[in-house]
């Protein structure tokens, strides 16, 4: 008798790097994609007006940055992948594509075999203006590789 697959590559729990987090529960092959980062598109200037979703933790959103300068805003309409958490040495990369309709996305996609158990990541690569300090976003991924923060590009003004 063979063992059945899971329905589902990925579920949500607690993570010892940030509040929650993605797990695969079975092994997930390079270059597979995972999942869609889902939301409600906005601007910018909305994004800036609704920021922060959460007082207590000001530099903590579930925006992700489209090409054609629109947000998807996870916190509203999103999926689990809002809960994939940020590392150095992530085993994942988001892609943005487009559909035959012109229409953007994000998708999850592994940069490598990823085990059973393992949690999902992707290197944040926050791009933070100039007058903001590194710090505030500062990285507990616990790899060797480790830079600190989940900022990537100092934007000049």
């Amino acid at each position: 008798m063979t063992a059945k697959t899971p329905r589902r590559k990925i579920e949500v729990r607690e993570s010892g790097v940030h509040g929650r987090g993605v797990y695969a529960v079975a092994p997930i092959a390079a270059g597979a994609r995972v999942i869609e980062y889902t939301g409600e598109r906005i601007s910018w200037d909305e994004a800036v007006e609704r920021h922060p979703h959460d007082p207590a933790q000001p530099n903590h959103t579930f925006y992700f940055h489209l090409d054609t300068g629109e947000v998807i805003d996870a916190l509203h309409g999103g999926n689990d992948a809002r809960w994939i958490n940020h590392a150095c040495e992530p085993n994942c990369e988001a892609e943005e594509l487009e559909s035959d309709d012109g229409e953007l996305s994000i998708q999850f996609e592994t940069i490598r075999t990823v085990r059973a158990g393992d949690e999902l990541f992707i290197d944040y690569g926050l791009v933070i203006d100039e007058s903001r300090d590194p710090s505030e976003y500062a990285c507990a991924c616990g790899s060797a590789q480790c830079r600190g923060t989940m900022a990537g590009l100092v934007e000049e003004r």
